[in-house]
């Protein structure tokens, strides 16, 4: 289907410098950012995070296509990266 928007100059420079950066067209980024707008992803209960170990703590799940994995060290540098 076709239609014509109407957007700012500015808004329209980015979107089409945007496109061209992605290396898409602007009719799929817009289609893109619509389908972000309207159909949102359903957002994960915190429990979808954590599992209980058999001591009754919590433990982070690791993703499947995670390939971090959290170690002292990982963490220590977080901290220090964040000045904490």
């Amino acid at each position: 289907m076709k239609t014509t928007l109407e957007l700012p100059d500015d808004l329209f420079v980015e979107a089409k410098a945007t496109a061209a950066r992605r290396r898409i067209t602007l009719k799929t980024l817009f289609t893109r950012a619509l389908e972000r707008e309207l159909r949102p992803e359903p957002a994960q209960p915190a429990t979808a995070h954590f599992e209980i170990d058999a001591q009754g703590w919590p433990l982070l799940k690791r993703q499947a296509k995670s390939k971090v994995i959290v170690t002292n060290d990982f963490i220590n540098a977080l901290r220090e990266s964040e000045g904490i």
